[in-house]
């Protein structure tokens, strides 16, 4: 049984611990554990729920995708698109995003991704994204793409 559902701060620990195994092969390429995603904590993520949109994929009762999003100013931010490694490249990324947009069907979508991470920026390609700038965030050394649609 699958479904993408909205998670709720209860959710936080299991969020957290996929997100540590999902961005650590970014951490790899990149060469630098000490990127955002792996640097929070559960308390962090919990945090996420005060401002964020928390969307949960379920697959047989385990949460096995997330992404995160909010709206200021008819602009749609989206943020910690994850997926399990072990369920990748099946669709559930494509899958929380369309739900992403769905939900904030009114809006321009924003998100950003490491400027080096040639998958991840395929991905959001395929999707209609477009790259708009680079730029380097004060709280770690990576230069991420800026993406829009």
């Amino acid at each position: 049984m699958e479904s993408i559902i909205k998670a709720t701060v209860s959710d936080a620990s299991e969020i957290h611990s996929l997100q540590k195994l999902a961005y650590i092969s970014e951490a790899e390429f990149y060469n630098n554990y000490e990127i955002e995603p792996l640097k929070q904590s559960v308390q962090d993520v919990e945090k996420a729920f005060e401002h964020f949109l928390v969307l949960k994929y379920m697959y047989h009762g385990k949460i096995v995708g997330s992404v995160r999003a909010h709206e200021s100013e008819e602009t749609c931010y989206i943020g910690r698109l994850m997926v399990h490694p072990d369920f990748q490249n099946r669709g559930i990324g494509k899958k929380l995003m369309s739900e992403v947009e769905l939900m904030f069907a009114h809006c321009r979508y924003e998100l950003f991704t490491g400027s080096k991470s040639t998958k991840n920026i395929s991905f959001y390609e395929k999707l209609g994204y477009k790259g708009y700038k680079t730029q380097k965030l004060d709280r770690e050394e990576t230069v991420f793409l800026f993406m829009e649609k």
